[in-house]
């Protein structure tokens, strides 16, 4: 059986100590994992969609579950339910999430929502105050700015407070639920308007020029991996992130890191981060072996061994059973983690709606816009104008 997900080397340490207890566990069966940084993982899964040669379960993600499900590259699972498949103590809405058109399609692995992750042991270095959930973008703003001059008269140039996010959807999501928008309506267009997207390429824009985030060159190294963020490389002491991966985040920073949401918009705007699973395991709908791998994602969220090996690095587990019982046996970043869905479930945004077919190339897209902000070929204005007229046309086209 084959088994393919995107992560860090720690996910995938995780993940093929439990392969190895489920083919103990089933004498005969073989398992071949793969796994690669998420942007590579995308492409190389919608190659072997195409080619109909994808593995038999695989790792899928609220943003492009829906594509995937009613391009009919993934079975339904609703016929494994109480036979293969145990979700009877799943939160009903979290089990939701994997539905599309009534059926079910995945299973949650775990809950996230975004996170700021931040070198703790830097900012003690500076005397620099991290940021908190009161923080607002503006003082987020000046926070950045206060690392990097601190670090520049220690000597350490090249290195910046802030990551530059203008081209991360995740962030620009908060960004425009804040203001009363939505990233994508319930009927898939661009929930925001073209002066919100002004604002934000503008905030980054002047970031960038103070020195307060990494510039275009350094944020180009980011691939979307743990290991290439800017954060991991030295380079900035703040990551944006999905919660569950400050596990990730450790295992490969010297620093210890702390956990906080992303900036306030006012003590007038909206909630603007939601709760939502981390990622899903689905089964390929041209899989030989679909029982096996029901059998699999069964052992994967149930197992008491498994649960121990991947402790909560995809999440807080969805079975309120294993999670009870990982609780006790958690380290300080898990129960960190933990304690920061926690912290975000107090006022959460709703989920909002899925993603449509074609957001995939819509997330691209904002990426090479703000790169074309960041070395000076766009204002923010012409951005924003080019972003909404080329998103709307890619959307048009679903």
């Amino acid at each position: 059986m084959r088994l393919f997900w995107w992560g860090s080397q720690d996910r995938a340490d995780r993940t093929n100590k439990v392969a190895k207890l489920f083919e103990a566990a089933r004498p005969g069966v073989s398992i071949s994992g793969e796994f690669l940084g998420f942007d590579s993982y995308q492409a190389k899964l919608a190659t072997q969609v195409a080619g109909r040669n994808a593995p038999d379960v695989i790792q899928t993600e609220y943003r492009f579950l829906h594509d995937f499900a009613r391009r009919g590259a993934l079975r339904p699972l609703d016929d494994m339910i109480g036979s293969t498949l145990n979700v009877s103590d799943f939160a009903p809405a979290a089990l939701d999430t994997g539905r599309v058109d009534g059926k079910l399609y995945a299973v949650p692995l775990g809950l996230s929502a975004l996170a700021l992750i931040y070198d703790e042991t830097a900012f003690q270095k500076f005397g620099i105050a991290p940021p908190t959930p009161a923080t607002t973008w503006e003082q987020q703003s000046e926070i950045g700015l206060a690392i990097t001059k601190a670090a520049n008269a220690a000597g350490m140039q090249g290195y910046y407070g802030l990551p530059d996010e203008g081209g991360g959807d995740y962030v620009l999501e908060v960004w425009v639920t804040q203001r009363g928008g939505l990233l994508y309506t319930p009927d898939g267009q661009l929930g925001f308007q073209e002066p919100d997207l002004a604002d934000w390429f503008a905030y980054w824009d002047g970031l960038r020029k103070s020195g307060a985030c990494v510039t275009p060159d350094i944020q180009a190294l980011n691939k979307q991996t743990i290991e290439s963020m800017a954060l991991t490389l030295g380079k900035a002491a703040v990551a944006y992130a999905v919660a569950n991966q400050l596990v990730g985040f450790q295992a490969v920073n010297k620093g210890k890191l702390g956990i906080t949401t992303a900036p306030s918009g006012g003590p007038q705007a909206k909630p603007g981060q939601a709760l939502r699973p981390s990622q899903f395991f689905s089964i390929y709908a041209g899989s030989k072996n679909p029982t096996l791998a029901g059998d699999f994602i069964n052992f994967f969220t149930h197992d008491p061994d498994a649960a121990a090996a991947l402790g909560v690095e995809r999440g807080p587990p969805g079975s309120a059973a294993v999670r009870q019982a990982l609780l006790e046996r958690l380290d300080e970043t898990s129960r960190s983690m933990v304690d920061y869905i926690s912290l975000v479930s107090q006022r959460a945004a709703p989920t909002p709606p899925p993603p449509p077919n074609g957001s995939g190339e819509v997330s691209l897209l904002l990426r090479r816009t703000n790169e074309q902000v960041g070395f000076g070929r766009l204002s923010p204005t012409e951005a924003a104008k080019s972003f909404m007229r080329e998103a709307t046309s890619v959307l048009s086209r679903r």
